[in-house]
C-alpha cells in the first residue's frame, strides 16, 4: 500500500469512553524536529518491495491457479477503468532485468511475494506441487543471492488459491490456518537453505477489512461488523502455527527468522491536551496496529478493543461479543510469535473523540468511535488517502516502542503515489517524501527505536489493487500499453540511491546537491520515455488535444449562452 493498502478515505466516525494510555509512550511530546544530517548504524539494509499479483504477471501460465484477486479483478466495476493484473510488469519473464536495476542501485535487500496459487494451484500441497512456480522462485533467489541482495520472501500477499475461497469460505474458516502452514513449509522446504527472513503475512488490516468488510479488494465481501474479527482471528492464529513449525522444524537447520509485516497509519489527537482526544488516537492506534501486534507480543487483543466491541455488541442485543476470544491455551501458543516486525507505514491522521450510536449498525469502523481528519496544508500527491506528514513516522516508530518492548523492526513498506495525467519522470515530490521520511526513520533509530533495514515501496510502478494502473508507487515507470513493459528510471532511483550509498544523510551540502543532480539526470529518461510512439501520442493527447477541445467546450458554451440571452430580449 504496498503497498496499497487504505482506500476508506476520511471517515467521519464516533466518540468514546475512556481507556488508558498504554505503555510508556508519551503522547505530549509530540515535537517536529527540524532536519538532522547524521547516518544509519552499520550494516543498516537498504531495500525495495514488490508483490506477486501486482508485478508478475503472466497469471495462467506454467500451471499457476487461479487467486481470488485473478477472478476480483476479472469482475466488470471492481478496478478503476476494469484493469487487470493479468500481464502487469511481466516481472515472471523480465526478473533478470529488475534485479539487474537492484543491483545498480547497489540495494541490500528485495522483498518479494510468493504466489501461493503458483506453487499449488489448487492451494493444497496433496493434490498437486507446481514445479515450474517453484523454479521460478528458486531461479529468483538464486539471482539475488548471486548479485549480493538478500531475499526477503512474503508468504501471503493477499492472493489466495482460489479454490480455498469457494471450497471453504477463504479466512471466514479456520481450515485455513492448516492449509496455510503446508503452504509455508513448502517454502521452507524448497527455499528454506537460502531465505533467513520470513514475513508470514502482509497488511492483515487490509486484508480482514478490505476483503471482508467493505468489500474492495478480493474475495469482496461485505460481512460488516463480524467478517473482518473473524478473517483477522484466523490470520493470527495461522501466523502462530507457522512460527512454531518453524521453530520445532526448521529453525536450527536453517537459522532464518520469522516476523509479520504489519501496516498502520499513525493517528495524532488533534488537541494533545485534551484526555478524551487522546484516548481516541490511542484506541485508532489499537484498532489498527495493535488488533494483530498485541496478541502476537502480549497473548490477547488490546483491552480496548474487547471493551468496545463487546459493549457495542451487547448493545446491538448479541449474546456473545463480535471479537472472538483467544482460550487461555490460544493465548500463550499466539504470544512472543514473532521475531522481527515488519512494519508498512504511509501516512497519518489527526484523531477526536466522536460518538457513533450502536443503533447505526455493526461496523469496524463504527467500533472505533472516533473520527479521522486531515490538515489541508499536508502535501497530498493526488491519491485521495495519502498525505506527507512524516512526523508521524517517527511517532508510530516510537509507540512501537514502547508498547512492544522495543522489538527488532524492518521497515516493510513506505513510500508514495502519482496520480498524474502526462508522463514526468521528475518526481520530485517523491523525492522530498522519501527524504523526510527517510529522515524521521532516522531520528527513531536516535531515538533507541531497534530498527534493522528500510524497504521504499516499490520498484516498480505496479497493479495498484482496486486502483488499478491509475495509481504509481515506482521508482521505475512502466510503460504498461507497451506489451515489452519498458522500464524508466524517476529522479527518485538516483535520489534513493544517493541515500543508500551514504547510508543516510552525511552534511547539507551534500544532501542539497542530490536532488538537483537526480533531476538533471531524469531529463535524458524523459527524453527516452518521449520517443515511445505510443507515449508521446498519450502526452500529446493530454498536454495539446485535451486543452484544445476544452477551450472550443467554453467558447462554444458562452456563444450558445449569448444567443439565449438575445432570444430572451
Amino acid at each position: 500500500r504496498a503497498g496499497t493498502m487504505l482506500r476508506t478515505g476520511i471517515r467521519l466516525l464516533a466518540l468514546a469512553l475512556c481507556v488508558s494510555a498504554g505503555g510508556d509512550f508519551d503522547w505530549t511530546k509530540n515535537e517536529k524536529t527540524s532536519f538532522y544530517y547524521g547516518t544509519f548504524p552499520t550494516g543498516f539494509s537498504w531495500g525495495v518491495g514488490s508483490s506477486a499479483y501486482q508485478t508478475e504477471g503472466a497469471w495462467n501460465t506454467d500451471g499457476k491457479g487461479m487467486s481470488i484477486w485473478d477472478v476480483f479483478a476479472h469482475k466488470k466495476g471492481k478496478i478503476s477503468s476494469n484493469e487487470t493484473g493479468d500481464s502487469s510488469c511481466e516481472g515472471y519473464y523480465k526478473f533478470k532485468d529488475d534485479i539487474n536495476l537492484m543491483k545498480e542501485m547497489k540495494l541490500s535487500h528485495y522483498r518479494f511475494s510468493v504466489s501461493w496459487p503458483r506453487i499449488l494451484p489448487s492451494g493444497l500441497r496433496s493434490e498437486h506441487v507446481n514445479e515450474k512456480g517453484i523454479r521460478y522462485y528458486s531461479d529468483l533467489i538464486d539471482l539475488l543471492l548471486d548479485s549480493k541482495i538478500t531475499p526477503v520472501v512474503t508468504l501471503y500477499h493477499w492472493d489466495l488459491p482460489q479454490v480455498l475461497q469457494e471450497k471453504y469460505g477463504g479466512w471466514q474458516n479456520a481450515s485455513m490456518v492448516g492449509y496455510f502452514n503446508e503452504f509455508a513449509n513448502l517454502c521452507f522446504e524448497r527455499f528454506g537453505n537460502r531465505v533467513k527472513l520470513w514475513i508470514t503475512f502482509n497488511n492483515p488490516w487490509s486484508i480482514s477489512v478490505e476483503g471482508y468488510e467493505t468489500g474492495e479488494h478480493a474475495p469482496g465481501l461485505r460481512t460488516r461488523g463480524s467478517g473482518a474479527y473473524k478473517a483477522a482471528h484466523h490470520i493470527i492464529k495461522a501466523h502462530a502455527k507457522v512460527w512454531h513449525t518453524y521453530d520445532m522444524k526448521w529453525r536450527s537447520k536453517q537459522k532464518g527468522l520469522i516476523g509479520i509485516s504489519l501496516t498502520a497509519d499513525w493517528g495524532e489527537p488533534v488537541d494533545v491536551s485534551n484526555q478524551r482526544d487522546v484516548e481516541a488516537a490511542e484506541r485508532y492506534i489499537h484498532f489498527y496496529l495493535g488488533w494483530f501486534a498485541t496478541p502476537l507480543f502480549h497473548g490477547d487483543y488490546p483491552a480496548v478493543m474487547k471493551e468496545y466491541i463487546g459493549r457495542k455488541s451487547g448493545q446491538q442485543g448479541l449474546g456473545a461479543s463480535r471479537l472472538p476470544v483467544f482460550s487461555p491455551q490460544e493465548k500463550s501458543y499466539v504470544r512472543g510469535t514473532v521475531d522481527f516486525l515488519g512494519l508498512g507505514h504511509y501516512t497519518t491522521r489527526y484523531v477526536t473523540q466522536k460518538n457513533y450510536p450502536s443503533g447505526f449498525g455493526d461496523s469496524y469502523f463504527a467500533d472505533r468511535d472516533l473520527a479521522e481528519l486531515v490538515d489541508p496544508k499536508w502535501p497530498d500527491p493526488g491519491s485521495e488517502w495519502l498525505y506527507s506528514v512524516p512526523w508521524g513516522f517517527r511517532r508510530l516508530l516510537n509507540f512501537v516502542k514502547a508498547q512492544y518492548g522495543n522489538p527488532m523492526i524492518y521497515v516493510t513498506e513506505n513510500g508514495v503515489s502519482e496520480k498524474m495525467l502526462c508522463t514526468d519522470l521528475c518526481d520530485d515530490w517523491r523525492m522530498q517524501y522519501f527524504r523526510e521520511y527517510i529522515n524521521e526513520l532516522l531520528k527513531a533509530v536516535r531515538d533507541g527505536v531497534n530498527v534493522k533495514g528500510y524497504t521504499a515501496w516499490s520498484l516498480l510502478d505496479g497493479f495498484e489493487w482496486d486502483e488499478g494502473f491509475s495509481e504509481r508507487f515506482g521508482l521505475y515507470f512502466v510503460d504498461f500499453r507497451n506489451k515489452n513493459k519498458p522500464r524508466f528510471p524517476k529522479a527518485s532511483v538516483q535520489f534513493y540511491k544517493r541515500i543508500i550509498s551514504s547510508n543516510g544523510f552525511p552534511s547539507q551540502r551534500e544532501v542539497e546537491s542530490w536532488k538537483r543532480k537526480a533531476v538533471e539526470t531524469c531529463s535524458s529518461s524523459n527524453q527516452l520515455l518521449a520517443a515511445d510512439p505510443l507515449i508521446g501520442h498519450m502526452e500529446m493527447v493530454t498536454e495539446i488535444v485535451v486543452p484544445t477541445v476544452c477551450t472550443l467546450c467554453i467558447l462554444l458554451s458562452a456563444v450558445f449562452f449569448m444567443f439565449l440571452l438575445r432570444r430572451r430580449l
